[in-house]
């Protein structure tokens, strides 16, 4: 017994001529069921008469598609990606094959090449727990989420390094990066420094609990209970808030894993070994992200910076 696979409007097909033949349907009726014209029916009647249920099969399936790209393509394609991007994703990849060797392929279709050769997985197969999203704020400046990702940014070229990021909660805008060797005190002075004096006072800063933020000493009785970047806030009228896990900050802790992914293979491509190279590389590579992943805020007035002002 053949067992014939069909889809759903080949057995609809069947079922319609099945009628003909036993004279419960005329083929005019039949056409007009099918959506085809009479000629095209008496085709399809006349075939169905002679091959039976199998002769409805598409001609087509089982071969590739007429828009396939030739075979010698797909693998010269895969050996570039597994030479220069072997763990980029996808999208990064497509655009890296159109950026430096002249190969334009949607992104999709490097996607199905990537999976069916092994060298990357489905969103499926890379699920992790999903935590409920908080709800972005209204307005740019009314929220940064501040963090310092140590990571080997520069792989086996240079030191481990943090990066020092600064993102806004309503865009996911970068505002603010830096490398520098340590997350210190005084790495975070100079850099909310650069960014004050670009962008203004935000309303708030939202951080994690680590010593520059927050006081962590168990039985600390001495002082205000403010770190020295607490009262520098304090006295600029911008509040801190801590989150009490990763995931409460969990703009800036995807950001990090998206800057772990593309800018550590963007520094690879273009050869920087040395934190001055790599701060000097990050305003394009920071106006580029922000072109290609920012939101629209909720609202696009000046409420945080009339507030900041007023509480001056």
């Amino acid at each position: 017994m053949t067992v014939l696979s069909m889809s759903r409007a080949e057995i609809d097909r069947v079922h319609v001529l099945r009628d003909v033949v036993a004279e419960r349907m005329t083929v005019r009726e039949a056409a007009q069921l099918l959506r085809v014209t009479s000629r095209q029916a008496f085709r399809l009647l006349k075939a169905y008469r002679i091959g039976g249920p199998a002769a409805l099969l598409s001609k087509k399936r089982g071969k590739p598609s007429n828009r396939a790209y030739p075979a010698i393509v797909r693998s010269e394609a895969l050996a570039l990606i597994k030479t220069h991007c072997v763990d980029f994703g996808p999208t990064l990849a497509a655009e890296k094959l159109a950026e430096r060797h002249g190969l334009h392929f949607g992104v999709e279709t490097v996607r199905r090449w990537m999976l069916g050769d092994g060298i990357w997985k489905d969103r499926r197969q890379r699920s992790k727990p999903v935590h409920q999203p908080r709800h972005r704020r209204d307005c740019v400046g009314e929220l940064v989420q501040i963090d310092g990702s140590e990571h080997w940014w520069f792989e086996n070229r240079g030191p481990q390094c943090t990066l020092l990021v600064f993102i806004d909660d309503a865009t996911s805008r970068l505002m603010h990066l830096q490398f520098v060797e340590t997350e210190s005190t005084f790495d975070y002075f100079r850099a909310t420094t650069a960014y004050l004096k670009r962008y203004g006072k935000p309303i708030a800063f939202y951080s994690d609990k680590h010593a520059t933020f927050r006081v962590n000493k168990v039985g600390a009785t001495g002082g205000d209970g403010m770190t020295q970047f607490g009262r520098a806030l304090h006295e600029l009228n911008i509040d801190i808030i801590c989150a009490n896990v990763p995931q409460a900050k969990g703009r800036v802790e995807r950001a990090n894993g998206t800057l772990q992914d593309r800018l550590v293979k963007e520094m690879r491509l273009a050869g920087i070994s040395t934190l001055e190279a790599g701060n000097a590389f990050l305003p394009a590579f920071t106006e580029d992200y922000n072109r290609r992943f920012a939101k629209v805020p909720f609202s696009d007035n000046d409420l945080p910076l009339r507030i900041s002002s007023r509480r001056s």
